[in-house]
């Protein structure tokens, strides 16, 4: 529940949106703690690979994952939320070390990779500038982009046990079209008031760039040949 003393969640008055100078302030906040999070992930990836790390069991990472998510929602009213951020988006970034790794010893890998990064930030940069520039309210989009989300997440399960390349290039596609759209309607959410809770929205965002960034890894090597 919001309420007016509490630091990360901005209130609400008698169901009228937050006023434009708050959700500034929760834009700016959610941007802060983003910036932090992409570096402990960083960080933290760095460490996988400089340690040398293996892959980490794909169950262990996703059950350590919706832990840590479920954690940092319960905790997102209070300081312990910010640190369940950064366990979050560590916890992502070290996990990812051992991939990046993998792409190093392969003739190209190194530039796939940074393609692949910097496809993630114009990405993110272009889909944030429609929501702040437009100021449109992109919540219509809501269902769409949860039932996506939740489809594509359930075949990327299946697909674990089926192993089918062709459905892989697809749970792909669909990730970078859904991260990028989530990535818009989280930031209009913030900027009209349906998103008050700056831990809540660095987790959506952070979220969506992990999975626009692998997506299109997959999707680029792929296109390579060295899938």
């Amino acid at each position: 529940m919001n309420n007016p003393t509490n630091p990360y969640s901005a209130p609400h008055q008698h169901g009228v949106a937050v006023s434009g100078e708050r959700a500034a302030q929760v834009l700016k906040n959610t941007y802060m703690l983003l910036g932090l999070s992409l570096v402990v992930a960083t960080g933290a990836s760095w460490f996988a690979m400089a340690s040398n790390i293996g892959f980490v069991n794909v169950w262990l990472t996703l059950g350590v994952y919706i832990g840590l998510l479920f954690a940092t929602n319960a905790l997102r009213n209070s300081a312990w939320g910010i640190l369940a951020v950064f366990g979050l988006t560590g916890w992502l970034g070290f996990t990812t070390g051992p991939i990046i790794n993998m792409y190093a010893q392969i003739p190209g890998g190194m530039e796939i990779v940074t393609t692949a990064l910097a496809g993630t930030a114009g990405i993110f940069v272009a889909m944030s500038a429609i929501a702040l520039v437009t100021r449109k309210d992109f919540s219509f989009l809501t269902n769409f982009i949860m039932i996506g989300i939740l489809v594509a997440f359930g075949a990327s399960i299946a697909n674990i046990f089926f192993a089918i390349p062709a459905l892989s290039l697809a749970v792909s596609a669909a990730f970078v079209l859904l991260s990028s759209l989530l990535i818009m309607w989280q930031t209009s959410a913030i900027i009209h008031g349906g998103e008050t809770n700056y831990i809540m929205a660095t987790v959506t965002l952070f979220v969506s760039l992990y999975n626009l960034f692998m997506s299109l890894l997959h999707l680029l090597t792929a296109l390579s040949g060295d899938d």
